[in-house]
């Protein structure tokens, strides 16, 4: 006979409850002995009556401790195998859940799971109360007239008990699931702690990759089309120099073709210089800040302290993000502060802290909330966990310092 589909899963699933709660009684209960005989000879030590109550009470504060810590993973299997409720593995610190679980709340829903299969039992035998009957010698169906009647009543009780146990004991499970996840499972706080973890460490990645994916850029077009237009500016500049019979208007065209050459070659070296210079992972920050320095169009006074004893350079991030912040700050600066006459770049590193501090003489007034430029410095920054200040009254002086976290 097939079973509809409906009567099968649920069939399916008493069968699990009832196996999942049949599973936990004695993992709840065989506290509850330990607990008797721990506070019984407690008892006799408090009261004096008994000389070996002391040294016997080792004994079960041991299985105690043993019980707290390995029913626990006894748990967390019943939960997978027979829920498909992954709970986390506790450390031997978070012993409070444990204990609370396992000491308190375990034999609690032990004695709901023992009076729920003690229910289930006698429905079965309630409801099979006839076959028992036929079972007994004939004498005794004999001597009791009337037990038909007396046995249907036991049936149909029995019944009503068989139909109770299915919601019953769902409600059951629902009420375990929730109280093992909440005293067993992962923890607002380690939750949300894991998960900062896990954004920290996905930030980490994608700063990475878009890190690489900027030397990539710079790797291609370098040696690509930067060496393109290197050849193409050294074939104009000899067609220039040797072609000399060449009509006027010739002549100008190559003229005006090798300028723009030499304009697209400029514009490309700072492009990639922009995108990732290479000074800066072959020389350091020290080298690529004062190329920096020697580019900008107002003078720059840069000091760069760095303690030769440090076991390494800060990671190339880190490092990343000092370049760019110093090289859009020193662009800004030249772009919005025309009347500026000098700057100041420091870069010190203490201890685990890299800090650069970038100052002028402008007249100041540079709003981060009203520009972009200074917003992605901010959030580049801040990719790093790193910590973005300014400065900038009106009538100057700007200043703008930046943390960044160097690990030892």
């Amino acid at each position: 006979m097939t079973l509809p589909p409906r009567t099968r899963r649920a069939l399916v699933r008493l069968r699990r409850d009832i196996l999942f709660l049949a599973a936990g009684a004695p993992l709840h209960l065989v506290v509850a002995p330990l607990l008797f005989w721990a506070a019984y000879l407690t008892g006799r030590t408090v009261a004096g009556t008994s000389s070996e109550a002391p040294v016997f009470l080792a004994a079960p504060l041991a299985l105690l401790a043993l019980a707290g810590y390995g029913l626990t993973e006894a748990q967390r299997w019943r939960f997978r195998a027979l829920c498909g409720v992954d709970l986390p593995r506790l450390r031997l610190t978070q012993a409070k859940r444990q204990f609370g679980y396992n000491w308190l709340i375990g034999p609690l829903l032990g004695a709901l799971e023992l009076l729920l299969l003690a229910l289930l039992s006698i429905g079965v035998a309630a409801a099979l109360i006839l076959v028992w009957i036929w079972l007994v010698p004939d004498e005794w169906r004999i001597a009791h007239h009337g037990y038909t009647t007396q046995a249907t009543y036991v049936t149909v009780a029995g019944l009503a008990a068989l139909t109770a146990v299915p919601p019953l004991a769902a409600g059951l499970v629902r009420l375990e699931n929730l109280v093992g996840r909440a005293v067993l499972g992962v923890s607002r706080s380690d939750e949300l702690a894991r998960r900062v973890e896990d954004l920290t460490e996905s930030r980490a990645g994608a700063v990475d990759a878009a890190d690489a994916e900027r030397r990539r850029i710079e790797r291609d077009l370098h040696d690509g089309a930067q060496q393109r237009l290197v050849s193409l500016a050294l074939n104009l500049g000899l067609a220039k120099a040797t072609l000399t019979d060449l009509p006027p208007e010739a002549r100008q065209a190559i003229d005006a073709a090798h300028r723009e050459a030499k304009d697209a070659i400029e514009e490309l070296n700072n492009l990639v210089r922009g995108l990732h210079p290479a000074v800066l992972d072959e020389l350091g920050l020290d080298a690529a800040l004062s190329g920096l320095a020697a580019r900008a169009p107002l003078p720059v006074r840069l000091r760069v302290d760095l303690p030769p004893d440090l076991p390494q350079r800060a990671s190339p991030a880190v490092e990343a993000v000092a370049y760019f912040v110093v090289s859009e700050a020193l662009t800004n600066l030249a772009k919005h502060a025309p009347e500026a006459t000098r700057a100041d770049v420091t870069v010190t590193r203490l201890g685990g802290i890299l800090r650069v501090v970038i100052a002028d003489d402008g007249t100041g007034g540079a709003d981060p909330s009203r520009g972009t430029g200074l917003k992605g410095l901010a959030q580049r920054v801040r990719s790093v966990d790193g910590t973005f200040r300014m400065s900038s009254p009106v009538g100057g002086p700007t200043m703008m310092s930046v943390e960044l976290p160097c690990p030892m």
